[in-house]
């Protein structure tokens, strides 16, 4: 009996052991895992599939690194002073830093995205052809997104070994204004970026929770007062999901129909109001502006 009861035990142990045994994901198990999800942040927000990708397998070593299964984090952000959400604690540069947990990978990509598209000094990779991965790889490193000297060779062999550059070239065309159904409500683009029309008594703190935003957020991408959530809004007017771009991707410049100012231009162009302010050496954004002004959009 005793005998019976240790080979139970010893099986028992071993199919314990098996089913909790971790998974090691390869380099292109990574690639076949999360692909979509770097094809999505390129169509969504113009950076390169092929560099979100090479980005995940180096920064999270494939998605096996402790922080990236006990976090979900791919990329390596620390918190930073602007950072609300989750947070988990490594070592890093430095003993026992601040890195941002998130719920899921797909959250961990999508701040990735707003991490590069809302940090200032990025922006200059927007300018970039989506296919030029090596600039961007440089231009990360330049710009300071790791430590290690060698981050845009790293990046670059990375995208280069595994042909990562191909889904580069996949991204469909997307008119600058066009519409689809998200969520039951009528999703636009502006200037490559998600908009929604509210609907009459709609506030901002509903269109946020609907679409997985936070309201902070969302007051930020269209450069409104962080107000009460009661706030309505009036029918029809255009709220962005996405950070507005850095330039217009169809024109260099507009003139003015009517007298309006530049937080009207940013609204209608998708194009970010600081960017507005500085391009045109204006200094308020509540400047009324006159009929037939050229107003520069990059």
């Amino acid at each position: 009996m005793k005998l019976i009861a240790i080979h139970i035990s010893i099986l028992t142990f071993a199919v314990s052991s098996a089913l909790h045994a971790e998974v090691t994901l390869s380099r292109q198990d990574y690639v076949k895992t999360y692909k979509n999800y770097a094809i999505k942040s390129m169509n969504t927000h113009q950076i390169p599939a092929s560099i979100t990708l090479a980005q995940g397998i180096l920064e999270s070593g494939s998605g096996n690194s402790a922080l990236a299964k006990s976090s979900n984090n791919h990329f390596g952000i620390k918190c930073g002073n602007q950072w609300n959400g989750r947070k988990t604690y490594h070592d890093d540069d430095e003993k026992n830093e601040c890195f941002r947990s998130y719920r899921s990978v797909l959250d961990s990509y999508n701040d990735h995205s707003i991490f590069l598209t809302s940090n200032k000094r990025y922006s200059a990779l927007f300018l970039l052809e989506i296919t030029d991965y090596k600039g961007w790889a440089r231009g990360l490193s330049k710009a300071g997104y790791a430590t290690n000297p060698k981050y845009a060779t790293l990046l670059i062999q990375i995208i280069e070994d595994l042909e990562l550059y191909t889904y580069d070239r996949i991204m469909p065309p997307q008119p600058i204004f066009d519409q689809v159904r998200t969520n039951q409500q009528n999703v636009l683009f502006i200037n490559q970026i998600r908009v929604i029309h509210a609907s009459k008594g709609e506030t901002y703190y509903q269109i946020a929770k609907q679409f997985g935003l936070t309201l902070r957020q969302i007051h930020k991408y269209n450069n409104t007062k962080f107000h009460s959530k009661e706030a309505l809004l009036q029918e029809g007017d255009v709220v962005y999901l996405e950070p507005k771009r850095l330039r217009s991707k169809k024109n260099k410049f507009i003139e003015l129909s009517e007298d309006k100012n530049l937080l009207e231009v940013s609204k209608e162009e998708g194009v970010r109001l600081k960017t507005l302010m500085r391009k045109n050496h204006i200094s308020s954004p509540n400047e009324q502006l006159r009929k037939g002004e050229k107003i520069f959009l990059r």
